[in-house]
């Protein structure tokens, strides 16, 4: 049974291990030396799920963050070569993002980075405390899943 206090604690070893997660990556993508910020890793890896370009609007949605902010990662991105915007073939008025050849580029060196920080995280766990871990942090995904959607 879980009491208050566990409650408390858990939340905030919580807490101390996203804090360390951030810690890992940032340096990790730091060390591929490609001036990306770890949100705008984030908005790289985003990109590559859409089959065709997406919205601004669409890439807000989908990261759960207001479109400033989108508008900002892109234009930092953007002055880096790693994306573009296109006008929409349809509605010219309507502007889409898509990756450059920079961009998948880096997008390949950042995959291999988000392993090394994986690796160096997970490191401490065998494979059956990475599966109980792994089956744990789902149950706390779906969780919040089914509080938005109920």
């Amino acid at each position: 049974m879980t009491t208050p206090d566990s409650d408390g604690l858990l939340a905030e070893q919580l807490l101390r291990f996203t804090r360390r997660v951030h810690r890992i990556q940032k340096r990790h993508i730091e060390q591929c030396g490609l001036g990306v910020t770890p949100a705008q890793s984030r908005l790289l890896r985003t990109l590559a799920h859409y089959s065709s370009p997406p919205r601004m609007a669409d890439l807000a949605e989908r990261l759960e963050v207001v479109p400033r902010a989108v508008t900002s990662l892109v234009d930092a991105l953007e002055a880096g070569g790693k994306v573009r915007r296109v006008p929409d073939p349809s509605n010219r008025r309507v502007i889409r993002i898509e990756l450059t050849e920079d961009g998948r580029k880096a997008l390949r060196a950042l995959r291999g980075a988000r392993r090394a920080a994986a690796e160096e995280m997970l490191a401490p766990l065998s494979e059956e405390q990475r599966g109980v871990l792994g089956g744990l942090l789902d149950a706390l995904v779906d969780g919040e899943r089914e509080k938005r959607c109920g």
